[in-house]
């Protein structure tokens, strides 16, 4: 029997052409995980190599989705298959498509770090960082010029293994028997298509969710591959209507309608609240919050917050509720975690009546502004700001001196600080005052007088640290001049968690801890460290309840000055939920929960206890379950602000 050639087989050059694009997607996932290593440190070699072999399933479904026209072309039972014109269109489609795929999956090479998921739609669609992926494009491609020369690689790789299997002889369809056994092998390769990128024999097509049932949520993003993530999204309902419970039931275990327990006798205290949102700054770059690291002798990045700490009521277990910026400033002024795909600000609710600190303070009397020094119109924030009731919007327009601009993202933070200090003292009081600082997102630019003068530390995002926390040095020392300080509550936090070097900074619990400092002074209230279970959406309970507010809210968080009340922090990443509760972690997919943790004695998340402590897993699952059904439902009904029952 004659042996098949890829040379004069159209079915088998098909194939052989996919496979191509198999094994390179193989190669990225291992430049994934070697180029992000330590977040994957945990994985032990059978677990990597189980990855890479599951991996390739949803590999073969995005590359199929990519390539479908591609294949239609080539298996279409026309002669017109066989035209040279033909077929260099169908190449010229076959490199376009799948360039852009890898293209794709070599950004989340490094873009990963920051996000910590694998891209999808909503990045796409500008959600993230919308019209400035245009200003600092050029930036990352500098900074991560290595990234680039693999892609070129990875194309021309491609290019010269299909050109490898180019010399096909196609056989003219002359007869029925021909043609119809043309027509057969042009359903067959449809069908099996279909069923490729569908996942198989599934109920459903495969999608984000389906990682789970093959790895933990922190080692889906390198289970998936980027191509397979975007597409996986496009239709991706937001929010679905969760009814685990009847609502009477839900309430009894998660209620998010709040009402203080005031003092008897106790009004209202109008003090001037100033929230500080810190870019990117992790715990993990504090000295004081890490004293275990290194025997003790870790230093840190921030030596003016640490001095402040020791003035503070510093939350020990404080978490962010996402991995984005525009995910972080709902949390902390409206009390709204990131719990579905889309980010708030960006989402199809972004319209919804939302309740949020100006709202509720502007009926006090306050004053409230929004102040980040970034170009206005970066990720949003201007038009959020708007809606959240902030009465003002400062940025780098109203800041109006471009001596003064980092040349990426906008005003350098010591300047910028400084003018919101001083402007806040034209603002009557009592005034709401939320500043986001920026000279710590990446490419990480301080002003060249300041070249050498901090540390460079083991990561690139170190020396900006300590810049900006100068920055708030000399903005304190401000700020102690002017007649308001003595009645300010300051609120100093992060938007999310960012680059980390520390193994427990790079797992599923660790990747969210953030510092959340309150800070009065000569307040004895506001001293100490505070082991409360806490997070970004406990923010505003916690204001509204120090001021004495009488009036009931929407907050999906405590007040950490609440005894009584349930401390949790929750996330939502990688298509799973994870909640901070009593002292352990649950991860829930959406419909059960996947794996739960000891967090006192496990750090590490490296022991499962969800089939040993089925008692505690029950309970969180009902409460994470409930929590979801009130956000959903209140997301959907656009009743975020509705305190009614």
């Amino acid at each position: 029997m004659k042996r098949l050639q890829i040379s004069n087989n159209i079915y088998v050059a098909l194939l052989s052409r996919l496979g191509i694009i198999l094994f390179l997607y193989s190669v990225l996932r291992i430049l994934f995980y070697s180029l992000n290593y330590h977040y994957f440190e945990s994985i032990s070699g059978m677990e990597l190599y189980r990855i890479c072999c599951f991996g390739m399933l949803f590999d073969a479904s995005a590359i199929i989705f990519i390539n479908s026209l591609y294949i239609l072309l080539q298996v279409a039972p026309f002669n017109f298959r066989s035209n040279k014109s033909y077929q260099l269109s169908a190449e010229i489609i076959f490199y376009l498509t799948n360039t852009i795929g890898i293209i794709f999956n070599c950004v989340d090479l490094v873009f990963f770090r920051f996000i910590f998921r694998r891209t999808t739609f909503d990045v796409i669609k500008g959600s993230i960082i919308g019209d400035d992926l245009q200003s600092l494009f050029w930036n990352y491609l500098y900074d991560y010029w290595y990234v680039v020369v693999i892609a070129i690689a990875l194309v021309a790789t491609m290019v010269y293994l299909y050109r490898k299997t180019k010399k096909v002889k196609h056989t003219q369809i002359k007869t029925v028997k021909h043609f119809l056994l043309s027509l057969l092998w042009f359903i067959l390769i449809l069908g099996s298509s279909l069923f490729i990128a569908r996942g198989g024999f599934r109920l459903r097509p495969l999608s984000m969710i389906n990682a789970g049932e093959y790895t933990n949520p922190q080692n889906a993003p390198l289970l998936v591959n980027t191509p397979f993530s975007i597409f996986s999204t496009i239709e991706m309902k937001s929010l679905d209507d969760r009814k685990y419970f009847s609502n009477v039931e839900a309430r009894n275990i998660f209620n998010p309608i709040v009402q203080n327990k005031v003092p008897s006798g106790e009004s209202f205290r109008h003090l001037n609240v100033v929230i500080i949102i810190v870019e990117s700054l992790s715990r993990e770059y504090i000295g004081s919050l890490n004293k275990d690291i290194d025997n003790g002798n870790y230093k840190g990045y921030t030596p003016f917050l640490d001095s402040l700490i020791q003035h503070s009521m510093v939350m020990e277990h404080a978490f962010s509720n996402g991995k984005r910026s525009i995910e972080g400033i709902p949390s902390v002024a409206s009390g709204l975690p990131s719990l579905m795909n889309d980010a708030y600000i960006t989402s199809m609710f972004s319209g919804n009546k939302v309740n949020s600190l100006p709202l509720v303070l502007k009926h006090e009397g306050y004053t409230s502004v929004f102040y980040h020094g970034g170009k206005n119109g970066t990720m949003n924030f201007d038009a959020y700001a708007r809606m959240a009731g902030f009465d003002a919007y400062y940025g780098k327009n109203e800041y109006n001196n471009d001596k003064d601009f980092d040349g990426k993202w906008g005003i350098y933070d010591e300047e910028f600080l400084q003018y919101a200090a001083n402007t806040m003292t034209k603002t009557k009081p009592p005034f709401f005052s939320t500043i986001f600082t920026l000279s710590s997102h990446h490419p990480y630019t301080i002003p060249p007088k300041y070249k050498n003068k901090f540390p460079k530390g083991t990561l690139e995002i170190h020396e900006s640290i300590g810049y900006t926390d100068h920055a708030l040095k000399d903005f304190f020392h401000t700020c102690q001049q002017l007649p308001w300080f003595d009645s300010t509550l300051f609120v100093i936090t992060a938007d999310h968690s960012s680059l980390a070097y520390n193994s427990y900074y790079q797992n599923n619990l660790g990747t969210y801890a953030i510092p959340i400092i309150y800070y009065m002074h000569n307040n004895p209230q506001m001293q100490g460290i505070n082991k409360t279970i806490t997070q970004q959406a406990d923010i505003l309970p916690s204001l509204l309840d120090f001021v004495h507010y009488k009036d009931k809210y929407v907050a999906f968080g405590s007040s950490v000055f609440d005894t009584a009340a349930p401390h949790f922090a929750i996330s939502y990443l990688n298509s799973s939920y994870q909640l901070i509760k009593d002292g352990f972690v649950l991860q829930f997919n959406g419909e059960k929960a996947t794996a739960l943790y000891d967090i006192t004695n496990d750090r590490l998340l490296q022991n499962n206890l969800l089939l040993s402590n089925v008692v505690k897993a029950r309970e969180l699952e009902q409460f994470t379950k409930a929590l979801i059904q009130a956000y959903n439902q209140r997301m959907l009904q656009n009743k975020l602000s509705d305190t009614n029952e």
